[in-house]
């Protein structure tokens, strides 16, 4: 997965920025923070915050881990396979009081410092982005029929960038309110192609009849109006919560108006976008 550096006010502002460009909520992103802001005199700050984010990498179990798990289970049935009588006996020793012999004193010797146990490597990930985007299109395709619907799905490769496009008519029950059944979608594919397979590098995106590209220009619309009213009143102004996606559209749409800086707010699913004067 490639990283994304972003740069803000504060570390805080910087990471949502990164949160947005990444499409994904806090917990699955990996942030490393490249430089912080610098008090100055008189409680002013000097610098801006850059922060370099990425997809967090799904974890793959190590091959060891499931060889141990394999072999304890191994070692409980030959346990429980023991003979009665050896069993009873085991009991009795058990059972029996025991004494133990006076010890000398033995003079305290300090014990070394033990290191910490290193993680174990997560192994690469050996799969393609083709063999991903396949998966999910056949899984997308299965799905539009359980739905009850008639559509045809398209893969849309560009390097680790994959796209499926859903087209066909009264698509809108794979949309939902707000595109909130289409986000859910999105997810169930994700699952069904890059987790199941381990893939750490592709990002996937369904759009269903056209949809995402239609809010994408009426959000564009209605953030070139409020950003609007934000310089006419010198006032900034908060929108309603929002997807990480529809976020993000919003930033992309303002980031060439230099009269107005956007910023992200709260956590998810009530983060939202702040439109401000950029002379504030």
């Amino acid at each position: 997965m490639q990283w994304v550096e972003t740069t803000a006010k504060t570390v805080d502002e910087a990471k949502g920025l990164a949160l947005d460009q990444l499409g994904v909520a806090e917990d699955d992103a990996q942030f490393e923070i490249l430089t912080e802001p610098r008090a100055g005199l008189f409680g002013r700050v000097k610098g801006e915050a850059r922060v370099r984010a990425r997809v967090q990498p799904t974890a793959v179990r190590p091959k060891i881990e499931r060889r141990d798990r394999r072999k304890g289970r191994e070692q409980g049935e030959r346990t429980s396979s023991a003979p009665q009588g050896d069993t009873v006996a085991a009991a009795k020793r058990e059972s029996a009081p025991r004494t133990r012999a006076p010890r000398s004193p033995q003079p305290s010797v300090q014990q070394p410092r033990r290191e910490p146990a290193a993680k174990p490597q997560r192994e690469e990930s050996t799969v393609s982005a083709q063999q991903v985007g396949e998966e999910a299109k056949k899984f997308l395709t299965e799905l539009v029929g359980a739905f009850g619907l008639e559509g045809t799905v398209d893969l849309h490769e560009d390097g680790d960038d994959l796209e499926l496009t859903v087209s066909g008519s009264d698509l809108g029950l794979m949309v939902g309110p707000r595109g909130n059944t289409l986000v859910a979608v999105q997810d169930l594919t994700r699952v069904a192609s890059q987790r199941r397979l381990g893939d750490h590098d592709t990002r996937l995106r369904v759009d269903v009849g056209g949809y995402r590209e239609r809010r994408r220009e009426a959000l564009g619309r209605f953030a070139n109006q409020i950003a609007e009213q934000v310089v006419s009143s010198g006032e900034a102004r908060a929108l309603e919560p929002m997807s990480s996606a529809d976020r993000k559209v919003i930033h992309d749409v303002l980031t060439d108006n230099p009269a107005v800086v956007t910023r992200s707010e709260g956590d998810d699913p009530n983060r939202r976008v702040v439109i401000a004067p950029a002379n504030a």
